[in-house]
């Protein structure tokens, strides 16, 4: 196994909590109302398009052209956004930091709209320890897209051979290894620790 060298982290679902439903829970209480209009209107192909760069205004206006009776909830999706990332996962956040601190590089590659990153950023200050991060709404690409790897690779001087990425998605983890890195799902902070150890990652 070669010696990793750079660390890369996802953001949503592994430093921080993402959850759509959390605002939409008081705004559309009835639930079968509330999974229909998230799996038919606000979905999370809609939302994709805007961590892809496109705007909430055009989104919006696209959503609201279609199904106008739902005009209000299609613009509280962004208006609640912040609702829908509570939190950080604590455990995470300190493997990260103790990673930082003990002088690995490390950086980011996350599926996210500018704004929004920029709202994270300014709530959860521990996003502006790593080296950096490239944000896919900022470059147009999207995970599992092999350009945002090989871009984020450019862009930190980053080997592929010696990168380690840490994702929540599956089809991210494969896509990362289709360009050459190697990469790990995350699924909770213990089993994280379990894969830095396994590819000899000090912490």
């Amino acid at each position: 196994m070669n010696e990793i060298r750079h660390i890369v982290f996802d953001i949503g679902r592994v430093l921080i909590h993402y959850d759509p439903d959390l605002p939409f829970s008081r705004l559309i209480p009835d639930n079968t109302e509330r999974s229909w209009f998230l799996e038919n209107v606000c979905t999370a192909e809609w939302n994709i398009e805007q961590d892809r760069g496109r705007s909430w205004r055009e989104a919006e206006d696209l959503l609201i052209a279609l199904h106008p009776d739902h005009a209000e909830n299609i613009r509280n999706f962004r208006r609640y956004w912040h609702e829908m990332v509570p939190h950080a996962y604590d455990d995470s956040v300190a493997i990260m930091e103790t990673l930082i601190d003990k002088g690995h590089d490390v950086t980011m590659l996350t599926n996210f709209a500018s704004d929004t990153f920029a709202d994270a950023r300014r709530r959860f200050p521990f996003l502006n320890r790593p080296r950096g991060v490239t944000v896919s709404a900022d470059i147009g690409m999207i995970k599992p897209d092999r350009g945002i790897y090989e871009h984020h690779a450019a862009s930190f001087g980053l080997a592929p051979e010696a990168t380690l990425f840490i994702d929540d998605s599956q089809k991210n983890v494969d896509g990362a290894k289709a360009a050459g890195w190697h990469a790990v799902l995350f699924q909770n902070a213990k089993t994280l620790e379990a894969d830095l150890e396994r590819f000899g990652i000090s912490r």
